[in-house]
């Protein structure tokens, strides 16, 4: 029909337009953020499937740092406990000599100089080590439970205890030297010739519960090494997972764009030749 108020034509043409226009647009967005899903509207559901996902990459991310943090204090805090363990060896070597009779008192007296500077040594150790500016052997972290977050949810959290085995260590090194409680005091009597024997045996039972703490600190570290291991593969997959969400096919977008920029000329044209159709009732008319 042909009409002065309304052209129908143009009117369809005018809808199938801004159609076009809008899905133009939002190919274009697309293609210059580079993401599929820009707001809610281009794919509710999608946008919060990948902001879960966002939020446990992120957080595996943070627990990943945690856990090679957790190793590198477990390390140092094993590192520490070696070289107690070396100096206990040699005063175990200082006391096995000195209970020789072929010692003498003078050798002795040089053997438990030796031995109470070693002790001493201990004592360093033992109270002056840190980690990142924190004490970790005796009245520091690792004298207590440590809790270390090992994942994205608050359930996902590993604890290591060996402060019982720390409180033994400080029973045992006491008994071992008496300059590892008073650095400072009278010299030691541990390897004379009555007590060096019994010092064996003391350094001996030290030895054990040094052992053990690493031992601890061994395996909480390796646990630590899985968990990383783990987490870098679970946060791997779920990136993919997200990123097949959220990020464009730019070659399927861009197709998606040529396609709409056709139609918007194709409509244009079309928009131009239907307006002209109203000219029609002039020519009725004359």
């Amino acid at each position: 029909m042909l009409s002065l108020h309304t052209n129908a034509a143009a009117l369809s043409t005018q809808n199938s337009l801004g159609a076009s226009q809008r899905a133009l647009s939002t190919s274009m967005t697309r293609l210059g953020t580079g993401f599929r899903v820009n707001s809610a509207m281009d794919d509710a559901a999608g946008l919060q499937i990948a902001t879960r996902l966002d939020a446990q990459t992120r957080g595996q991310a943070v627990a990943m740092r945690n856990t090679q943090n957790g190793i590198s204090m477990l390390q140092t805090a094993e590192g520490a406990l070696n070289e107690v363990s070396n100096i206990l060896l040699r005063m175990k070597d200082l006391a096995t000599e000195s209970a020789s009779g072929s010692s003498t008192t003078k050798d002795r007296d040089a053997m438990q100089a030796e031995y109470d500077a070693l002790g001493g040594e201990l004592n360093n150790i033992m109270n002056n080590t840190s980690f990142g500016g924190s004490k970790l052997l005796v009245g520091g972290t690792m004298a207590a439970a440590v809790t270390f977050q090992i994942g994205a949810s608050s359930s996902e959290k590993m604890t290591v205890d060996i402060s019982a085995d720390f409180t033994q260590a400080g029973t045992d090194l006491t008994a071992v030297s008496a300059k590892y409680t008073a650095p400072g005091g009278a010299a030691g009597t541990e390897i004379n010739a009555a007590s060096a024997n019994g010092a064996i045996d003391k350094v001996n039972t030290a030895l054990d519960t040094i052992g053990k703490i690493r031992a601890g600190m061994g395996a909480a570290a390796n646990r630590l090494d899985h968990v990383y291991n783990n987490l870098q593969n679970v946060s791997t997959n779920a990136a993919q997972a997200r990123g097949r969400i959220m990020d464009v096919d730019y070659a399927t977008e861009t197709s998606n764009m040529t396609t709409k920029q056709m139609l918007m000329q194709a409509g244009s044209s079309m928009l131009k030749q239907s307006n002209s159709m109203s000219g029609l009732v002039m020519s009725l008319l004359q």
